[in-house]
């Protein structure tokens, strides 16, 4: 999944998904000297970014303001300036607790922060997750990417009986990604393999590279390394028996809509591609009205709406001009500087911006790998989608196709979806955790009906 931060820079799923679990009240005890000291922060969501108080009710002191609230990937990093102190910890069981240090006046103590609103703050139920016994065969295997010298773990479901059967391979969105595609407490790939495998479509679903059973390393690898994985995978699956290697194919959502056309047309053919939420126009478009988009869709007057645009543009600019990661960095700095951005957000920002997955996808253009395509294509978009936006990533998915040697090709805009094509009210990703639909019934009967008829 790919997302914006409102003005700033891109974040991935784990990114996202972490903001949302530090948003509420979160206590702990400092002991220092043989004393107890309860510590208490509330962090919210804001128009620009989390905010957080802080109390300690021991000392009898509340709202004492948090200067910078940071939080990349599972780390959290909150500053409060007023009492020159610091605590930077990691989200641990499964977002329950927050592990990490205090440090203040040149000491520092451990310190666990534990959820104080844990009722309120519990998502809602997740009635599409599928529980076993299962009417299909689920196979835990490993996948060798020989080129790249690792192996992925996953997870192949197939319908019952000899076949050979129709499949796929799902590669999931940006950031690091288990083989559920798991976001939000939402597992999107489960829920997807699921409806899939019961429709008699075999599935391939696997965690990336450096995520959870598999091998390897997540940081520093690029788009093009993870359609690497992807064609591994492929490869793997059309040599299992009751599998139809013909009939194999490709659904992938978010960068993965980016990555599996460059799987087909550079690594590994395939007999068809679904791309779900794919972009079609280069990066840099894409996350300049991501940002547009999203302070729009958060009340901010146009004016503000025109302000992130142009600070995005220029962002980007100095992303795609810059000679290297050096010049870049104290480009965007300059300008985030400029915009009054605490040091430690900014530090943050510029990591993502500079690192190899951030350059390459903001310089790259889907568009080629697109008219190169020979095979059926599905490609869908929710309307309400503000972070691979319908209205601009639609028609130029339509004339790439158009000029593509594919005779087969269906794009489609599903009424009221968001990203995760998930009903929805406003597209918000704040929105994601609250809806209880992990893939709406018409998205995924769409997928698994479109493939039937091509592969049956």
């Amino acid at each position: 999944m790919l997302l914006l931060g409102v003005g700033l820079a891109f974040l991935g799923d784990a990114t996202v998904a972490a903001q949302e679990a530090v948003v509420g009240a979160w206590s702990g005890a400092l002991k220092v000297q043989g004393m107890e000291i309860r510590v208490v922060f509330h962090v919210e969501q804001g128009a620009d970014g989390l905010t957080a108080t802080m109390d300690s009710p021991d000392q009898g002191a509340t709202g004492i303001p948090v200067s910078d609230v940071t939080v990349a990937g599972d780390s959290v990093a909150l500053s409060v300036d007023r009492i020159a102190a610091t605590y930077e910890g990691a989200l641990v069981e499964g977002g329950a607790k927050i592990e990490g240090t205090w440090t203040q006046g040149g000491q520092s103590f451990p310190l666990m922060l534990t959820s104080a609103d844990e009722a309120e703050r519990t998502p809602p139920p997740r009635p599409q997750h599928p529980e076993p016994p299962y009417p299909y065969v689920a196979d835990s295997v490993t996948v060798q990417n020989e080129s790249a010298g690792l192996t992925l773990a996953g997870t192949l479901t197939r319908p019952e009986g000899e076949g050979p059967h129709p499949a796929v391979v799902l590669v999931s969105g940006s950031g690091p990604q288990d083989r559920n595609s798991e976001v939000f407490n939402h597992k999107l790939f489960h829920v997807l393999a699921d409806h899939l495998t019961r429709q008699g479509i075999a599935v391939l679903r696997y965690d990336e590279r450096g995520v959870s059973a598999s091998g390897g390393r997540f940081d520093g690898a690029t788009s093009e390394d993870f359609a690497g994985d992807a064609a591994a995978a492929v490869r793997f699956l059309k040599n299992r028996p009751n599998v139809d290697a013909e009939a194999t194919g490709l659904v992938g959502m978010s960068e993965g809509g980016l990555v599996a056309p460059m799987v087909h047309t550079r690594f590994e053919a395939v007999g068809f591609l679904v791309l779900m939420a794919g972009p079609s126009v280069p990066g840099h478009e894409i996350l300049v009205e991501q940002g547009a988009k999203i302070a729009s869709a958060q009340g901010a007057p146009s004016a503000v709406v025109d302000s992130v645009r142009t600070m995005q543009r220029q962002m980007m600019e100095a992303i795609r001009t810059a000679s290297d990661s050096a010049e870049m960095a104290e480009q965007v700095r300059t300008m985030l500087e400029a915009r009054g951005l605490p040091d430690a957000q900014a530090e943050s920002q510029i990591e993502q911006i500079t690192s190899p997955w951030g350059r390459f996808f903001v310089r790259y253009d889907p568009a080629p790998a697109l008219r190169q395509v020979d095979v059926p294509v599905l490609a869908l978009y929710g309307s309400t989608d503000l972070q691979v936006p319908p209205g601009q990533n639609a028609d130029p998915m339509r004339t790439a196709l158009r000029e593509s040697p594919s005779g087969d090709v269906t794009v489609r805009v599903l009424d009221g979806l968001n990203h995760l094509f998930q009903p929805a009210e406003t597209g918000l990703p704040t929105e994601y955790a609250q809806i209880e639909t992990t893939m709406a019934p018409t998205a995924l009967q769409m997928v698994s009906g479109w493939i039937l008829e091509r592969t049956r």
